[in-house]
């Protein structure tokens, strides 16, 4: 039953002045706490954290149209009801009523509320009847953003998830952490799936009948459908060299299973030789998780790592921070062929470079980019993928031509309209990205029950994404068809900066390390066509002083 408490930070609702936010102390709970915040004449009252990761949304920027975002990684939040607007928070937050009676600030709420501080989405959803049949194709990002999106929409048809995954899970802390228990990483506990009446196939699709809208899987199971969402991410690239296919200890990541693998080669004793080959976020974040008490190389064709992604100058940013880990780098360097232990003649043994360069290895992880996992859609005439293997979509993640089909996440290639944008196809590989356009299709879906998707306005997201390069990495933006300037603040000779990536006089996307406020402000700016031009942030504009 609800209660009163009274807050000890704050003893007059008037001292929140319009924009104000303060997080204050429940009196009465044990580490209780709730974030005030002044917006739209109204005062407030939420859970302090984010329920992705916990960042402290006191240090969030709250938009005019009353969306909290938080500074880690972008996920946002309606202030009013504590929804989930944008990815990758999955729960939402818990609100309260405010009131002042004598000289003090109360909220209304019961204690566990207060300590819980998120709530899960309403999606308890029976055996429906209904002759809706969506099937998703995949068990990551994208289809976690569908599923979940649909259900708070009250969405009522079947929903099957096809995928080869056992665990649905947090994909980026496998790089990050390489975590091998799946429960520590999981998106949502088989009980939340069983609820929200979601059925899950274990199983490879294999082929597609657009015509009949049924698909095919390995084990020969026929899935009608409805409605389909293809999101079945990327496949790692390999190395067509010699030894690189046939001896054990090489390795790609992108599943529990590949962590274990990996884990279990390092095993415990320290001082292996471990060569990652890729300056890649997932190599350099592999690089940085396996330093400790080994010998760790990386190998890199680029003179700085990242350098295309991210410029030569912030690159070296990474590497100082890797290399104060103890990781070594050959960059500008390409790889000629493995060979074998002397030991062992079925394990690696080394790596070797095409300067003739020869680096122990007992372990090899291969870090060099995914390409989009459509092998099943190859030489399907109903369907035709772009150069890379990609599946075009229109703004709403629809694949045109095709009637209820939308793709999203590493697979879809869609037009973007943030800054520089204009609309031109791009692809981008963000587990940020994969979840907005999971929620973007929920919402066509949903709209598409009552009217055709060209009535339904388009809900523009910034893609975020985040690495642990040593230092915490948080970025906005897009560049995947260049950039032509970086414009660096702060102190980047101590890793600390804000790096504003520029096409001409427009500022395409935003990345920091140790200043997490530019970042968000950034964003949000971005998103409501706000961002100062390259010459105004030359010319001494500071992102945080400007009014959204």
């Amino acid at each position: 039953m609800a209660q009163q408490f009274k807050l000890k930070d704050i003893a007059s609702l008037s001292d929140l002045k319009p924009g104000d936010k303060i997080e204050s102390e429940v009196e009465g709970v044990s580490d209780g706490k709730v974030l005030l915040l002044n917006h739209d004449k109204k005062i407030h009252a939420l859970s302090p954290r984010c329920t992705h990761y916990g960042g402290p949304l006191k240090g969030g920027v709250v938009s005019p149209d009353g969306r909290i975002m938080c500074p880690w990684h972008g996920a946002c939040f309606n202030v009013a009801t504590g929804d989930i607007e944008n990815a990758p928070a999955l729960n939402a937050l818990k609100t309260f009523d405010v009131l002042e009676k004598d000289g003090a600030v109360y909220i209304s709420g019961t204690e566990a509320d207060i300590k819980a501080g998120q709530r899960s989405p309403g999606i308890k959803c029976s055996a429906s009847k209904s002759d809706e049949k969506l099937v998703v194709v995949g068990g990551g990002s994208g289809t976690i953003g569908v599923v979940q999106g649909l259900r708070e929409q009250k969405y009522t048809g079947q929903i099957t998830i096809v995928t080869q995954e056992p665990d649905m899970i947090d994909r980026p802390k496998l790089s990050k952490a390489l975590i091998t228990d799946p429960s520590k990483i999981r998106l949502r506990s088989p009980d939340w799936f069983k609820e929200a009446g979601i059925e899950s196939v274990f199983d490879k699709v294999t082929a597609v009948d657009f015509d009949s809208q049924s698909l095919t899987t390995a084990s020969g199971k026929t899935l009608p459908y409805t409605k389909l969402v293809l999101a079945p991410g990327g496949i790692p690239r390999s190395l067509p060299l010699p030894g690189f296919k046939d001896l054990s200890n090489i390795f790609t990541l992108r599943s529990i299973a590949n962590a274990q693998s990996i884990v279990s080669a390092v095993g415990e004793e320290k001082g292996k030789n471990i060569v990652v080959i890729g300056s890649s976020f997932i190599g350099m974040e592999i690089a940085n998780s396996l330093a400790d008490g080994n010998n760790v190389t990386v190998v890199g064709m680029e003179a700085a790592p990242l350098e295309r992604v991210m410029g030569a100058q912030v690159g070296r940013i990474f590497q100082r921070n890797l290399e104060s880990n103890g990781v070594k780098f050959k960059l500008e360097a390409g790889v000629s062929k493995a060979t074998p232990s002397a030991s062992n003649a079925s394990a690696v043994g080394a790596v070797h470079l095409e300067d003739g360069t020869v680096l122990p290895a007992d372990v090899v992880v291969v870090g060099v980019g995914v390409r989009p996992a459509t092998d099943f859609l190859q030489g399907n005439a109903a369907i035709k993928l772009e150069k890379d293997g990609s599946v075009a979509t229109d703004a709403h993640f629809a694949v045109p031509g095709l009637k209820g089909v939308f793709a999203v996440g590493d697979i879809a290639t869609y037009p973007y309209h943030g800054p520089g944008g204009n609309g031109a196809p791009v692809r981008i590989e963000h587990w940020n990205v994969a979840q907005n356009a999971g929620r973007s299709v929920a919402r066509a879906i949903g709209h598409l029950q009552h009217a055709g998707l060209e009535s339904l306005k388009v809900r523009s997201f910034i893609p975020v994404f985040w690495s642990a390069l040593g230092a915490q990495l948080r970025y906005c933006g897009n560049t995947v068809n260049g950039f032509d300037d970086v414009v660096l603040r702060g102190e980047p000779d101590n890793g600390k900066f804000v790096a504003y990536y520029a096409k001409g006089d427009v500022i395409l996307a935003v990345a920091t390390m140790g200043m997490d406020p530019y970042m968000v402000k950034s964003a949000e700016l971005m998103r409501r066509g706000k961002m100062p031009s390259k010459k105004e942030i030359v010319d001494g504009v500071d992102v945080l002083g400007l009014d959204l």
